[in-house]
C-alpha cells in the first residue's frame, strides 16, 4: 500500500471512531435564543449616508458614516468625468481620485498628540 492510501485509512478510521464517541453521550438541546427585540439600533452603521448637492453647475455627493465626512463625489456641469475627493486622515486635506486604480492611501497613526 501508499502511504497515502495508510493515511486515507487511518482518518477514516479517527473518523468512525470520534462518531462513535459522539453516538455515545447524551446530546441535549439548548435553549432557544430570543431574537432582539424590535427597536434595537446599533451603533455600527452598515451603509453611509449620502447627501446630493448642486454647487455652481456640478452635482457634488457627499458620504458620511456616523456624521462624519470621508468621501465626495463630484459630477462636473460639463459633462466631463466625475471625481472624487477622499479624505487622507482626521486633520488632513482632501486627495483627488479620479482614475480606474485605487489611490495610495498611506496608513498613518497618531503617537503624540502636544
Amino acid at each position: 500500500m501508499k502511504i497515502q492510501n495508510i493515511i486515507k485509512v487511518f482518518l477514516l478510521a479517527i473518523a468512525f471512531a470520534s462518531l462513535n464517541v459522539m453516538a455515545e453521550k447524551k446530546l441535549e438541546p439548548l435553549e432557544e435564543v430570543k431574537p432582539p427585540p424590535k427597536n434595537f439600533e446599533s451603533d455600527v452603521v452598515d451603509e453611509p449616508q449620502i447627501t446630493i448637492t448642486k454647487k455652481g453647475g456640478d452635482t457634488v455627493e457627499e458620504y458620511r458614516i456616523n456624521g462624519e465626512l470621508y468621501m465626495m463625489k463630484v459630477t462636473p456641469a460639463a459633462g466631463g468625468p466625475a471625481y472624487y475627493l477622499l479624505k487622507e486622515d482626521q486633520d488632513g486635506g482632501w486627495a483627488k481620485y479620479d482614475g480606474p486604480s485605487q489611490p495610495l492611501t498611506v496608513p498613518k497613526w497618531v503617537i503624540f498628540r502636544f
